[in-house]
């Protein structure tokens, strides 16, 4: 697919700049590829490699420790139902079984129009509220094959575009750290005044 395009790229170098380590920028770059795509490119992980000054290897070792990240491209909502203890105990092998009934998949798989993949995911730290499921990592709580019926029509119709973005958006409000407040552009023994959201007040 594609390196980062020039608008994510002056991103990138932005979040470079908060960090005394440029390679420890990578899990935030890791994400803004990921929202980019749907997925993270071989050729983001080897652009990511040279703005951060390591090996694509290094970012591929990085990228594959964690689960949220994707390699291949997905649907536009990725539905991961939790199947550890809790929910499976309140019905979520039941939730899985109707899901992919409902949209003609086994998990792991993606509908023809690449609008749904269905995954297993283990534990979503929500056991109090089992059975639940993510949609693009936004949580659906206590959820019934009828609950999931509902979900599905309201994204199939656009309802929920809003609430639950494309996957790969993490954040729908983005955060922008000017570069005179980047880490590294003064140095801390020439700092002589509190942060700005205190007022100049020493930090309690």
């Amino acid at each position: 697919m594609s390196r980062l395009k020039e608008a994510n790229l002056k991103i990138a170098k932005e979040i470079i700049a908060r960090y005394p380590r440029q390679k420890s920028a990578l899990i935030p770059l890791l994400h803004l590829a990921q929202e980019q795509d749907g997925y993270i490119t071989r050729e983001a992980m080897v652009h990511l490699a040279e703005l951060v000054g390591v090996t694509s290897a290094e970012v591929y070792g990085t990228a594959t420790f964690y689960g949220m990240f994707r390699f291949e491209p997905i649907g536009r909502y990725l539905v991961n139902i939790c199947g550890t203890m809790s929910c499976a105990l309140m019905g979520s092998e039941e939730l899985m079984h109707h899901a992919e009934k409902r949209l003609g998949i086994k998990a792991g798989g993606t509908t023809p129009d690449g609008m749904f993949t269905l995954a297993h995911a283990e534990c979503q730290a929500a056991c109090t509220e089992a059975p639940c499921l993510q949609v693009n990592y936004r949580y659906r709580l206590r959820v019934t094959p009828a609950d999931l019926d509902i979900l599905i029509d309201n994204l199939e119709a656009g309802k929920l575009s809003d609430e639950i973005p494309a996957h790969g958006v993490l954040a729908k409000v983005r955060q922008h750290i000017p570069v005179a407040r980047a880490v590294g552009a003064i140095a801390p023994e020439l700092v002589t005044q509190g942060p700005v959201w205190l007022d100049g007040k020493a930090a309690l």
